[in-house]
C-alpha cells in the first residue's frame, strides 16, 4: 500500500471530531428524527413528487414537463483526508454520487462551506473549493455560487440538481428475488480514513477510489436495464443493503469472501482504526442480521464509506457479484 506523511501544520482532520461519512447521525436515530416528515401535504406542488423520503433513498426525484425528472440532493461533511484538495476532490465526488445512484445526470452544484475563520487560512478554503470544481467540471456539472457560514468546524459538501429519465430511475424499492447484487468499489475506505485521522499515513488507492465518480457505473447500470441501485456511503454496505431490503420487501444473502477490500483496510482494523460510525451501522443492522462470520468481518461489512460505490441489483461491467436477493425471510440479510 502507497503511503506519505503530510505535515503536521496540515492536518485539517485534526479539526473535527469525526471525518467524512462517519459523522453522520446515527441511521436508527435520522429516521426517528423525520418519520413525521413522510408523506407531509404540500398545497398546489408545482410538480409531481417521485421519490422522497419514505424509503431513504439517494436523492429526491420530481416529474417535470418534457418527460424528465429533476433529482436534488446535498451531501457534505468535516475533513476526512488531511490535504484540502483533495478534500474537496472527494466532497464534490461524494456529493454526485447520490445523483448517479438514481441514474441521473449531474448538471449544477452550490458549494456548502462551513469555515473556522479565525483559526484556518482563507486559502486552505480556497483549495477545498478548486478541488471539487475539477472533480465538477470533469463531470460536465456546473458550480454556481453556494452558501458559507462562520463555523468551528469546518465542513465542506455540495448541494447537487440533476436530471434523469422518470421511467428509468435506479431506486432502493425495486429489488427483486433472485437478483445479484454486485458492488462497483470495494471497502474499507472507512478504516484506512480513521487510520489516516489518528497518524497521519495516507493511503493514496483509498483516495484515487474516494475520487473516482459513479458515473460510468450509473450508464451501465441503465444500459442493463437495472432498476434498482443504491451508493455504499456512510451507513455502510450492510447499512445501505438493509434499506434496499426493507424498501423491496426482500431478503439478501452476502458472500462476505466475495466482498473486495481496499489493500491495508483489514490491517487497519487490526490495529483498531474502527470509526463510532462503523460500530453505529453495525448495531443499527444487528438485530435484522443473521451471520455465520465473525465480528471482525461484520465491522468491515458495516464499515462507513466515504464516496463508495454503487450497489447493483443486477450485473454490470466492473461490478463484483457479491450476493443475491432472496424472497423475504426471517433475517433481512444473511452472511454467510
Amino acid at each position: 500500500m502507497t503511503t506519505e506523511p503530510i505535515s503536521p501544520a496540515a492536518r485539517l482532520t485534526s479539526y473535527a471530531h469525526g471525518g467524512g461519512c462517519a459523522c453522520k447521525i446515527p441511521p436508527g436515530a435520522l429516521e426517528n428524527v423525520v418519520a413525521d416528515l413522510i408523506g407531509a401535504p404540500v398545497r398546489d406542488p408545482a410538480a409531481e413528487l417521485i421519490v422522497g423520503l419514505d424509503d431513504g433513498d439517494d436523492a429526491a426525484a420530481v416529474r417535470i414537463t418534457g418527460g424528465r425528472a429533476v433529482i436534488s440532493t446535498a451531501d457534505f461533511f468535516t475533513p476526512v483526508v488531511d490535504d484540502p484538495y483533495d478534500w474537496g476532490r472527494i466532497a464534490a465526488a461524494n456529493a454526485l454520487s447520490d445523483v448517479y445512484a438514481m441514474g441521473g445526470t449531474p448538471i449544477m452544484a452550490i458549494n456548502l462551506l462551513c469555515w473556522p475563520m479565525d483559526v484556518l487560512p482563507y486559502e486552505i478554503a480556497g483549495e477545498v473549493l478548486r478541488g471539487a470544481q475539477e472533480v465538477a467540471g470533469a463531470a460536465g456539472c456546473h458550480v454556481a455560487g453556494g452558501h458559507s457560514v462562520d463555523d468551528p468546524e469546518p465542513k465542506y459538501g455540495m448541494a447537487v440538481t440533476g436530471l434523469a429519465d422518470p421511467d428509468r430511475l435506479l431506486r432502493n424499492d425495486a429489488g427483486r428475488a433472485g437478483m445479484p447484487l454486485s458492488l462497483t468499489k470495494p471497502l474499507g475506505i472507512g478504516m484506512l480514513n480513521c487510520r489516516h485521522k489518528n497518524t497521519g499515513e495516507v493511503s493514496r488507492e483509498a483516495i484515487e477510489t474516494m475520487t473516482t465518480l459513479n458515473d460510468v457505473a450509473s450508464r451501465d447500470a441503465l444500459a442493463a436495464g437495472v432498476e434498482c441501485a443504491t451508493d455504499v456511503t456512510g451507513f455502510g454496505l450492510l447499512g445501505h443493503l438493509y434499506k434496499m431490503a426493507r424498501a423491496s420487501g426482500v431478503s439478501a444473502v452476502i458472500d462476505p469472501a466475495a466482498v473486495p477490500y481496499l489493500e491495508g483496510a483489514r490491517q487497519a482494523l487490526a490495529d483498531g482504526y474502527v470509526s463510532g460510525g462503523t460500530r453505529r451501522n453495525l448495531d443499527w443492522v444487528r438485530p435484522h442480521l443473521a451471520a455465520d462470520v465473525d465480528e471482525d468481518e461484520l465491522l468491515l461489512l458495516a464499515d462507513a464509506q466515504t464516496s463508495g460505490g454503487l450497489l447493483v441489483a443486477g450485473e454490470i461491467p466492473g461490478g463484483t457479484v457479491i450476493g443475491e436477493l432472496v424472497p423475504a425471510g426471517d433475517a433481512a440479510i444473511t452472511v454467510r
